[in-house]
């Protein structure tokens, strides 16, 4: 802390008469204008100040105060920019959700890489944290979801060269930022010696910075960071991480002014719920029957002025902080309790249907990976909160008031997810329910609870709460141990993506002083033929890397497969067996060396590529007719071009229908007789993100400030594959097939062009076959095949029901057997030569009869079956075990009922010699 303390000295504050101090209960060193304040300001060392007394103007709902705060900063030169999706999965591959801001920055304009859409810029950016979820309700201050309203500056250093980053100089820092925070309370009508700032070093993702809370009346309304440091070993500065850091090349003004508390304040409601969803929780309640008396209001309200200790990441647990705020309030805190709980549940439900309607609103699938995972455990949650409160309206009526409030124009897609989401939980469920009796008696028995991780595992498999596990295994005599913070630890199993790239070599360095290899497919993607340089050549254990000038070979990348073809000189042709791309530079695979500095000629195989440029034409063509068709959530989550064939996964919610299927296909390919140019553009990053939002990114995350977008019909991608010049040039497009290859992930295969047509082929000859087998024309083979497989099936149930006759003639005293005595049981011991399902049917009939069954059969190894009526003592597993072995092989089974059998047939009819001798061994056991 104190290495940092000169960065937190600002002219502003001394020119303001601020004061620094240092907390006597925290030890928090803080800046104040009032000098005889004596603590920082932050619950626990305050309690609220601002309930029923805010100190603002004027009172605000949520739009009037986002508005506010835009508006303020827009007077102040910044430009207002659209928010961000909350699903920072779109523009970025290192995260799911967007937590904050800058988010929307990061990593290519924090990193320098490009510009930022404007600076400086202010925003107000939906977010969901899910590490709060288990907060939500309980400390009357944190939302799931909420919106980050922030301002930014990007900087760059003095002495940083200005072709170096995408931008150049200093916009303002610390002293500009805090004076515009002091200016923006200071419009509300806000005493600006109330406001306190208190010291807060910012640590994460590998930079650092002073930052500051900003603290009014109890509660924390602003954080002003100041981004200017990275992770070095040798570093002047040591963080609270335990790192050492140093100065970048850039440094960023980084805010957070949370709309809802704004709004919170400026209200003065007991708890931040009442001011942001007001209607929805006066429903809510009216809804589950929640009434309370004068008393319990007065109490509810005091109980929430002391809320800001309930912090399950602070507190040591949920049941301390409940009993410390009991105490304060001198009351019993079981009373405290039953009074809060329904309540909390209330406002956790108001809450949690708006984070879905912010994920269902922008996309978002459920599904068991990802961001879909996500989306599912919170509907989940939510369902079992209404349950819990008694809330009875349809959970997809809650999530749709607050689309509606939010503006979202699929509402009609978000209440069709929600409602095949809460059917598939019901299944679920009883399903689990099963898991977790056998689990229960399991720990019942040791005397152990039920572990967390036991917890969390039933819940990523089967969807179970902890509180229906505790409800399930109490009935079984077995505890269960449940983390205040469980759902935040659930949260934690899913909230970074998957890893994503695997490399088979680390970088290679030979390539480094190699200039950017000049790309020709993309100025003619129908040419197939050119000269080159060849630069370099570099052996491999398997033939060459071929590095050129220039290129018209498309290396490896989007799910397209790389070219190949041949490169020429005068005295030698080589083989371009793959094509691949690292740091700009492509690398030509060969067979053999064409010479380095030599002149070559480049063919490409023109048939391949010709194929692969309408796959993946039809890939944009495909996504584009299966939106049309089953609504704009659709989004691509991989893909793969062929030559035969090509595959898109998509996230949808439900399965494909064989006339969802028609349908698509019959939108692509009126796409394709349309015959519409495909043309390609390279615009500036913003602004193709602001004409067509981050929908653009189906196939991956472009770096760079211009990208590459294909447009095909009224679709636009992202996109650096090489494309047909008209969608007529596809021919056709057939879809093969659909499969659902996990949770919310559907696959469509298809192909296009002669690829369709042969297997268009594929699929009439299999037709024209199974005619000709069934000696019927090709229209009739449906009916005759569905008439074929009733009889089919009717025979089947015949043959079982002579089976159980011929069983029950045998056990009757039909068969041949050898009956003998063991003990006071009388065995019959027989070869019968049929199939199981046979000598299963006789046993139990013999076993039925009161006798002991030990059959054998030959028909299809040697196969042992034993049944044994109850109370005889013999057992039936271990019969088998012996006869079995007796074959050369095994089984086994419970005391009633086994089989098994071995390889060697030629010993069967002596194990069964054996069998009486081995009965009689077993029951003296």
């Amino acid at each position: 802390m104190s290495e940092l303390e000169e960065e937190y000295r600002l002219e502003y504050f001394e020119e303001e008469g601020f004061e620094r101090k240092e907390c006597p209960k925290c030890g928090a060193h803080f800046w104040t204008r009032d000098h005889d304040r004596e603590t920082c300001g932050e619950p626990p060392c305050e309690e609220y100040g601002f309930i029923d007394n805010s100190g603002f103007d004027d009172e605000y709902s949520l739009e009037e105060m986002r508005e506010a705060f835009l508006s303020y900063f827009e007077d102040h030169d910044h430009d207002r920019i659209e928010p961000y999706p909350v699903a920072a999965n779109r523009w970025r591959d290192d995260v799911l959700l967007t937590q904050a801001s800058i988010y929307d920055f990061q990593p290519l304009v924090t990193s320098g890489e490009t510009p930022p859409p404007a600076n400086p810029l202010t925003v107000s950016q939906p977010c969901i944290r899910m590490q709060d979820i288990d907060n939500v309700g309980k400390t009357g201050r944190h939302t799931m979801a909420f919106e980050m309203m922030a301002h930014h500056a990007f900087n760059t250093r003095e002495d940083v060269d200005e072709d170096e980053y995408a931008y150049y100089g200093e916009v303002y820092w610390k002293d500009r930022t805090v004076e515009l925070c002091d200016g923006f309370f200071d419009s509300l009508g806000v005493d600006l010696e109330e406001v306190i700032y208190i010291e807060d070093p910012w640590v994460g993702g590998g930079n650092a910075g002073p930052a500051i809370e900003v603290i009014y009346r109890g509660v924390e309304l602003a954080t002003l960071v100041f981004m200017s440091m990275e992770q070095d070993p040798d570093g002047e500065y040591e963080m609270k991480d335990g790192n050492r850091y140093s100065p970048m090349d850039t440094y960023i003004v980084d805010t957070g002014y949370g709309l809802e508390r704004w709004t919170w304040v400026s209200q003065g409601t007991p708890t931040v719920y009442e001011a942001v969803y007001p209607d929805m929780i006066a429903f809510l309640k009216e809804n589950a029957g929640l009434e309370h008396t004068d008393e319990e209001e007065e109490l509810i309200y005091r109980a929430a002025k002391l809320a800001g200790h309930m912090d399950i990441d602070e507190a040591e647990d949920m049941e301390t902080a409940r009993s410390e705020i009991a105490a304060e309030l001198d009351v019993d805190t079981a009373e405290l309790e039953a009074l809060m709980e329904p309540l909390e549940d209330i406002y956790a439900i108001a809450d949690h249907c708006r984070t879905l309607a912010y994920m269902l609103g922008d996309g978002i699938v459920p599904s068991n990976v990802g961001t879909g995972y996500l989306a599912r455990m919170v509907l989940r949650r939510t369902k079992r909160l209404c349950d819990t409160a008694g809330v009875d309206a349809p959970l997809d009526e809650l999530v749709d008031m607050q689309a509606e409030r939010l503006e979202y124009e699929n509402r009609d897609t978000i209440r069709d997810i929600v409602r095949t989401e809460v059917e598939k939980y019901r299944e679920t469920l009883e399903r689990g329910g099963r898991r977790v009796e056998t689990m229960a008696e399991e720990y019942a028995e040791t005397g152990e609870p039920i572990p967390t991780e036991e917890l969390i595992e039933l819940y990523d498999s089967h969807g179970l709460q902890p509180d229906m596990v505790e409800e399930i295994a109490a009935d079984a005599g077995a505890e269960v141990d449940v983390p205040d913070d469980f759902y935040s630890l659930v949260a934690k199993r899913h909230d970074t993506p998957e890893a994503v790239t695997e490399t088979e070599e680390g970088e290679d360095e030979r390539f480094e002083d190699l200039p950017e290899t000049e790309k020709l497919y993309y100025d003619d993607q129908q040419r197939t033929q050119f000269e080159a340089v060849v630069l370099d050549v570099f052996e491999r254990e398997d033939g060459y890397d071929v590095v050129l000038d220039q290129t018209m070979f498309y290396p490896e990348g989007g799910g397209q497969p790389a070219d190949t073809g041949t490169l020429s000189t005068d005295d030698t042709t080589v083989e371009v067996e793959d094509v691949q791309i690292e740091d700009d530079v492509i690398l030509h695979r060969t067979d053999e060396n064409p010479g380095k500095g030599e002149l070559v000629n480049g063919q490409i195989d023109g048939g391949r590529r010709r194929q692969l440029m309408r796959h993946h034409t039809a890939t944009h063509i495909v996504i584009h007719a299966t939106r049309q068709v089953l609504g704009e959530h659709i989004r691509q989550a991989g893909a793969q071009k062929g030559v035969e064939s090509s595959r898109i996964d998509v996230r949808h919610y439900d399965r494909i229908s064989r006339e969802d299927v028609k349908r698509i296909e019959d939108r692509a390919n009126e796409i394709v007789m349309d015959n519409t140019s495909v043309t390609q553009e390279w615009p500036d990053r913003h602004d193709a993100e602001a004409e067509h939002g981050f929908d653009l990114y189906q196939g991956g995350i472009p770096p760079g400030e211009q990208i590459r977008l294909i447009h095909v019909d009224e679709d636009t991608q992202a996109c650096g594959g090489t494309h047909v010049a008209r969608t007529g040039d596809i021919g056709a497009i057939k879809i093969l097939n659909t499969e659902r290859v996990q949770d919310g992930v559907e696959r469509i295969t298809f192909a296009a062009g002669e690829a369709a047509i042969e297997a268009t082929h594929e699929k009439e000859d299999a037709l024209y076959e199974a005619a000709e087998i069934l000696d019927v024309s090709p229209e009739d083979v449906p009916d005759t095949a569905e008439r074929f497989f009733e009889e089919w099936k009717d025979r089947g149930k015949q043959i079982e029901d002579l089976k159980e006759q011929l069983a029950e003639a045998r056990a009757g005293g039909g068969g041949s057997g050898e009956e003998v005595d063991v003990g006071d049981a009388t065995a019959v011991i027989d070869r019968i030569d049929a199939d199981m399902d046979e000598l299963r049917a006789t046993a139990n009939a013999l076993a039925e009869d009161g006798k002991i069954a030990v059959l054998g059969s030959g028909a299809s190894g040697a196969q042992f079956v034993v049944a044994v009526p109850d109370d005889v003592g013999v057992n039936a597993g271990e019969v088998v075990g012996e006869l079995a072995s007796k074959v050369g092989g095994g089984g086994g089974g419970p005391e009633d009922f086994a089989q098994g059998g071995g390889p060697n047939v030629d010993d069967l009819d002596g194990a069964l010699e054996d069998a009486p001798e081995v009965l009689r061994q077993i029951l003296n056991a």
